[in-house]
């Protein structure tokens, strides 16, 4: 009699040739043991190790003096037009939305090894206007968030605030100009009681911080909540 195991392996193998899973960086055919990343990509991607010291590392000292935060961690170090990037923009603009729910998982996973995600009580990730989320149909935060929760079992908080207008792209601005964008286009619901609870803000790349502020400012107006910060890439400015 056939194992459930071997029906397992037959089923998978069968919608790989059907349906096979590319590397979201070099586009590479996946393994059967490979997420959204092949085993080369992942390994020369350029990993920051925030993890192992979240309270004070590059990405936590960015919000020093503007936010109080517990702790803070990127997976990799971003750099547009890289390789690496092409990630991000499939994830964001090509229609790739479970490329964020796998990075989710894969970082959830691996930043859970350092004991990254004790205490924390909700996952807030960082909303997009309702016009782009149409326009996009899911919002790529939403999607990381999804895998993190999945890999700890720490729900999605994703009503808490909400965005209520954005003046375009943070992408082509400068940092003072990127502050200035995202200032109170957060709002939270008066509905919603999150007093003393340690929310993780989650957004896919952090470079100025300036929306990540904003959104842990709004959130920060609740009695006695604590904020820590995830990304998948950080960005030196």
């Amino acid at each position: 009699m056939t194992s459930q195991k071997t029906r397992i392996s037959f089923w998978q193998r069968l919608f790989d040739m059907v349906c096979p899973k590319a590397c979201g960086v070099c586009g590479r055919r996946l393994g059967l043991n490979e997420e959204v990343l092949c085993g080369t990509c992942n390994l020369h991607l350029a990993r920051t190790g925030h993890a192992s010291h979240p309270t004070d590392n590059e990405m936590a000292k960015a919000f020093w003096g503007r936010i109080s935060i517990e702790k803070a961690a990127a997976l990799f170090h971003y750099q547009p037009q890289s390789q690496t990037a092409r990630l991000i923009y499939n994830l964001k603009y090509h229609g790739h939305e479970d490329f964020g729910e796998r990075m989710g998982e894969m970082t959830a996973r691996e930043f859970d090894e350092k004991g990254f995600f004790e205490g924390i009580d909700g996952i807030i990730p960082v909303p997009l206007t309702k016009g782009r989320q149409r326009e996009r149909g899911y919002n790529q935060s939403e999607r990381i968030a999804r895998g993190i929760s999945h890999a700890t079992g720490i729900p999605i908080l994703d009503c808490i605030v909400v965005r209520k207008n954005f003046d375009g792209s943070q992408t082509d601005k400068h940092r003072w100009q990127r502050n200035e964008n995202v200032e109170n286009v957060f709002q939270l619901r008066p509905d919603q009681d999150i007093s003393g609870k340690h929310l993780l803000v989650v957004d896919d790349i952090v470079t100025s911080g300036a929306t990540v502020c904003a959104c842990a400012k709004e959130l920060q107006r609740a009695e006695d909540v604590r904020i820590s910060v995830l990304s998948l890439g950080f960005t030196k400015t």
